[in-house]
């Protein structure tokens, strides 16, 4: 990435009023970070109306060299229409980044890395002049923080976080219940 798409992400950053969440004792940082990372996928791909496969946090080699910490698959297709499917794409693509900071309080740009080159070409396809796209990322990552500041989505990406901690991976089904039990108790 360029120095300029450094400056666009890095200059949002949590805020000091972001809900933090508390770390459960004796889990592995790492595997707790990326089950906050993944659940944030999983959310905002419900959200957004994509369903689901799976959600894992097992480790795996990619095909193109280096390593992948989790993952959250997503099914073809869609259940409810968008106005805009790019937009929503780049939306489970940012929500891992947001959702991990929850818990670490900073952007990690180092374990969001894929998600910010994959919004990059996404958002490349748009056209337009650096700036514009500058400003359209900084619109969409706030976008984005807002959904998931929802108490109900906080809570969802938790239970789901927990869940992969415990089993490593998690079905869609499951990932759809857990967010709908979450969004029915905090109504």
């Amino acid at each position: 990435m360029s120095n300029s798409e450094d400056d666009s992400i890095s200059s949002v950053k949590p805020q000091a009023d972001k809900p933090q969440t508390d770390k459960p004792q004796k889990v592995d940082e790492s595997r707790l970070t990326t089950a906050f990372h993944e659940a944030g996928h999983a959310v905002m791909a419900q959200i957004v109306g994509r369903p689901i496969e799976k959600v894992s946090i097992s480790p795996a080699h990619l095909q193109a060299g280096g390593m992948r910490l989790g993952v959250c698959k997503l099914q073809k297709g869609r259940k409810k229409s968008s106005k805009d499917a790019l937009e929503d794409e780049v939306m489970i693509l940012f929500a891992g980044m947001v959702a991990e900071s929850y818990l670490t309080g900073e952007y990690c740009r180092q374990g969001a890395g894929q998600d910010l080159r994959m919004i990059r070409r996404l958002l490349l396809n748009r056209g337009g002049s650096e700036r514009s796209l500058q400003k359209l990322e900084k619109r969409i990552l706030e976008k984005t923080e807002h959904i998931l500041d929802d108490q109900a989505h906080l809570k969802a990406i938790r239970k789901i976080a927990e869940k992969l901690v415990e089993n490593e991976s998690v079905s869609g089904r499951s990932v759809r219940h857990l967010l709908d039990e979450s969004i029915a108790s905090e109504s």
